[in-house]
């Protein structure tokens, strides 16, 4: 995209479209990110096998770990990137790319050497009883073991594509992956094909991740002369301001998914007292729960180098307008999306798994996690728009609030209260007190009133 090209799309484009041309590309690929997580649970479900469904959720909370990379060296890098775009310096948009690809290339391969050592205590920390420690370990060493770089790798690679308005090739790469691992499930997991089940799906991911970084390569090479992302190692910088640029953002964005993935070791060890029926059912419920959860996801990261760009550039005005835009869009199709899992819960749950107990654990885990979509997406764009202004130390703040003060002490106390079931309230409740929150700092920011240093 040239330079013309992206002052086109960032400064004078309308509103609506802008957001469309970013936003839809990303949306679509975070829903094929969904179907292909989904399609493990699938699968893996049609073995009617409790055990090896529970595997697949127990390995969760380290694929979701995966996540704290991807935001610190992700999100870090694509906020430095959108921000210095929005000044014209198209040098420190150079150094910051190949200084984020080089720290997630080789923190991918410090992650899987570290689980690798450890891989016993791990499952165990996991929740992994006898009865399920084969399969989640079968699971994980396709995943985990020799999976870690390449996942994070092609999500790194599609943020900084998405920084310079290519939301299209950035999805495009993602979802070739997930399409890719949508088509090896059933041939990997089921007993028709090579019957390996768990590790199966595990195996499917590993190839898939392998073949979105392929994309990302052969892109980067075929637009070198017509893109700013870089991956010449001649341009790798530890320069105090690239450092700070992409850690000021990527650090806190990285903090707020090692808390995700406590808050979900912490819920699976409590369901997994009650058995693997109710560790499955868990999943399942959560990973339907992700359809929506990646929509307002995806929409959020969209906007967010349109948000960037402009505050950079002084356009606080567009800035503004673009998030009320989001907002009186997204508000209305999250509540409508509440109210068809709410009503539909059972039926969902059914489609993924015969199996009466899990059905019915499922419904009730569903219709609360469900209560949640409205208030995700105010939390979710609140943290977008901080992260896109660089305001890392408010996005931290919200994430130590979310799991730390609200949503860890709500697991415990609402179980206690309500034995299992009262476990699927705790996000609920804590996303309701964040959205309070998060409406009040988006009017302190709008009215400039924010107070937050932020960082170039």
């Amino acid at each position: 995209m040239a330079v013309n090209e992206k002052a086109e799309l960032f400064e004078r484009m309308p509103i609506p479209r802008a957001v469309a041309k970013l936003t839809v590309p990303t949306i679509l690929s975070s829903l094929v990110m969904v179907l292909y997580n989904l399609a493990d649970t699938y699968f893996v479900g049609m073995l009617n096998d409790p055990v090896q469904n529970a595997a697949v959720t127990l390995a969760a909370p380290v694929l979701l770990a995966f996540n704290a990379v991807n935001n610190l060296f992700g999100v870090g890098t694509s906020s430095m990137m959108s921000r210095a775009l929005g000044r014209k310096d198209y040098d420190t948009v150079q150094e910051s790319s190949a200084f984020g690809f080089y720290c997630a290339l080789l923190s991918g391969l410090l992650f899987s050497a570290a689980c690798a050592l450890f891989f016993t205590p791990l499952l165990a920390l996991l929740g992994a009883e006898p009865a399920t420690e084969a399969a989640t370990g079968a699971y994980m060493r396709w995943t985990v073991l020799c999976g870690a770089a390449p996942a994070i790798l092609n999500v790194v690679m599609a943020y900084m594509v998405r920084s310079e308005g290519a939301s299209l090739h950035a999805s495009i790469g993602t979802m070739s992956g997930c399409i890719l691992n949508m088509l090896l499930d059933p041939v990997f997991i089921l007993p028709w094909g090579l019957g390996m089940g768990a590790a199966g799906a595990g195996l499917a991911t590993f190839l898939s991740n392998c073949a979105a970084c392929g994309y990302f390569f052969v892109l980067l090479y075929v637009k070198r002369k017509n893109t700013f992302v870089c991956i010449d190692p001649r341009r790798f910088s530890f320069r105090g301001h690239i450092v700070l640029g992409v850690c000021g953002v990527g650090v806190p964005a990285s903090i707020q998914n090692l808390l995700n993935v406590t808050g979900m070791t912490i819920l699976n060890n409590f369901t997994a007292g009650y058995g693997a029926d109710a560790v499955a059912a868990m999943g399942i419920a959560q990973k339907i729960n992700m359809v929506p959860m990646q929509i307002a996801l995806g929409f959020s990261q969209g906007i967010m180098p349109l948000v960037s760009y402009n505050y950079s550039s002084g356009n606080r005005k567009r800035m503004k307008d673009t998030v009320l835009f989001a907002m009186r869009l997204m508000l209305p199709v999250t509540l409508f999306v509440c109210i068809c899992y709410y009503v539909g819960a059972g039926g969902i749950i059914r489609a993924f798994m015969e199996h009466d107990g899990i059905i019915a654990y499922g419904t009730r885990f569903l219709r609360a996690f469900c209560l949640e979509q409205p208030l995700l997406f105010l939390d979710f764009l609140a943290v977008g728009v901080f992260q896109a202004l660089g305001m890392g130390k408010n996005a931290l703040v919200f994430a130590i609030m979310r799991k730390i003060v609200l949503e860890i002490p709500a697991i415990f106390v609402f179980n206690a209260l309500f034995p299992l079931y009262g476990l699927a309230y705790a996000q609920p409740f804590a996303e309701l007190v964040l959205a309070v929150i998060a409406l009040f700092m988006l009017k302190r920011i709008f009215d400039g009133k924010a107070g937050e240093r932020r960082i170039t």
